[in-house]
């Protein structure tokens, strides 16, 4: 499995993801969501320099051209719904992308315990393409895990991407269980530890809750 750590680069990935961790600015709804935004069309770029390509003519008004881009079939995955605007900016950069999407959630039986369960499914058929699955917040690896069981009951992806805006330690070595050898993650930073309540630390709080406000 390899890991890309964008926090160990210059990137301005960092700067947005200063502002999305700083408690102040988090009071700006619309600049979240539009940071978390920016965050997946950067991403989108760098991931984009790894896929296959080939070269096309195009007819100009004055001659032919020639061009290089990718050929890959991408589906783009996500889960709902703290993944929407992360899921966005992929798309704006992989417009042309399948998309599908995945409903999972937490079920607490206590403070510090939780099941998670996944009730949703709305996929493309996924065979031989490059299923890139976006998930802002990976704290266990839980939920990606069942999202992507299920996403598979709609076929083997030639090439499995993950990408994350911030992921806990814990939860890439948990990636390592089920993942492939070849799958790529991709990660804007990388946190050490989860608190009591499996959330990432420092992390950043409820990434649903910030994008879209509380749920009761």
């Amino acid at each position: 499995m390899n890991i890309i750590d964008f926090s160990k680069s210059n990137s301005v990935i960092n700067q947005f993801v200063l502002e999305i961790r700083d408690k102040q600015i988090q009071q700006n709804r619309l600049l979240f969501r539009r940071n978390i935004n920016r965050i997946g069309e950067l991403m989108a770029y760098e991931i984009s320099k790894s896929l296959d390509y080939e070269v096309r003519n195009v007819n100009t008004v004055l001659g032919t051209a020639q061009c290089s881009v990718p050929k890959d079939q991408i589906v783009l995955g996500t889960i709902l719904r703290a993944g929407l605007p992360f899921h966005q900016g992929f798309l704006d950069i992989f417009d042309h992308a399948d998309n599908a999407f995945v409903s999972a959630y937490r079920e607490y039986t206590d403070e510090t315990h939780f099941d998670v369960y996944t009730e949703y499914l709305a996929s493309p058929r996924i065979d031989d393409k490059t299923l890139i699955m976006v998930d802002p917040m990976l704290a266990t690896g839980t939920s990606l895990q069942l999202a992507l069981e299920a996403m598979q009951t709609k076929g083997k992806p030639s090439r499995i991407i993950i990408a994350a805006v911030i992921a806990a330690q814990p939860a890439i070595e948990n990636l390592k269980n089920f993942l492939p050898d070849d799958a790529e993650v991709y990660c804007a930073a990388i946190d050490d530890q989860l608190n009591e309540h499996y959330y990432i630390v420092p992390g950043l709080g409820d990434a649903g809750d910030l994008l879209y406000g509380g749920k009761d």
